[in-house]
């Protein structure tokens, strides 16, 4: 397996692109800005798009969704509880920030607790692990976890934005710590990092500190 990243847009999402070198399948996870960037890391992977991926309805990762479905028109699989974000929210965000948007085809695959995703001869299984925003979810699998805005190197997603929920977010911090400690965290903002190390020095997972209702 080979993980390439992008850092994209105003916001500085990360987008990955997932590629088994076994069978030259790809999935991209993400496409948050910049798509033609995207569309050339694809083309110059070598690799056979199969599917995009989102962690969650965000503008800062659907922005690049069209401009990549039109050069490669493949399936989108969102979990249905970010459809507001995806269908409409973003767009709003784009209009009152003046920011460049272009809005995407509906998804096409629901995601739900538990799905396992193939990738090539990969595999990895959905985490509804909400909080952050309603449909939130990571991709768990082959010593990995690509979570969204879910868990960061030393921090954790916003909460206080439209439709987060802080004791969901406390649940679904608890719920990651549970994986292998030498899994790698890729996250959508920021740099990789381990369960192992979060344990040791994210204080939202030492316990010394808790994501707090409003």
């Amino acid at each position: 397996m080979k993980i390439l990243s992008r850092t994209v847009g105003p916001f500085q999402a990360n987008c990955y692109l997932v590629v088994d070198e076994t069978s030259g399948s790809a999935v991209l996870i993400d496409p948050g800005a910049d798509g033609a960037e995207l569309v050339e890391m694809v083309r110059s992977s070598g690799a056979h798009l199969e599917e995009i991926w989102l962690t969650h309805g965000h503008i800062d990762h659907i922005g690049g969704v069209a401009e990549v479905r039109r050069h490669f028109p493949v399936p989108v699989r969102l979990q249905p509880l970010d459809r507001p974000f995806y269908d409409s929210l973003s767009a709003r965000m784009a209009d009152m920030y003046g920011l460049p948007f272009e809005q995407p085809e509906p998804p096409d695959v629901e995601l739900a607790e538990g799905d396992e995703l193939r990738c090539g001869t990969l595999r990895f299984t959905v985490m509804h692990v909400p909080g952050h925003s309603p449909g939130q979810v990571a991709f768990n699998g082959e010593g990995v976890a690509l979570c969204g805005d879910l868990l960061f190197a030393g921090s954790i997603g916003r909460t206080d934005l439209p439709l987060s929920d802080p004791k969901a977010m406390n649940e679904s911090l608890a719920r990651i710590g549970t994986l292998p400690e030498d899994t790698v965290v890729h996250p959508g903002h920021g740099a990789p990092t381990t369960i192992g190390e979060e344990l040791k020095s994210n204080p939202f997972l030492t316990g010394r500190a808790r994501v707090l209702s409003r």
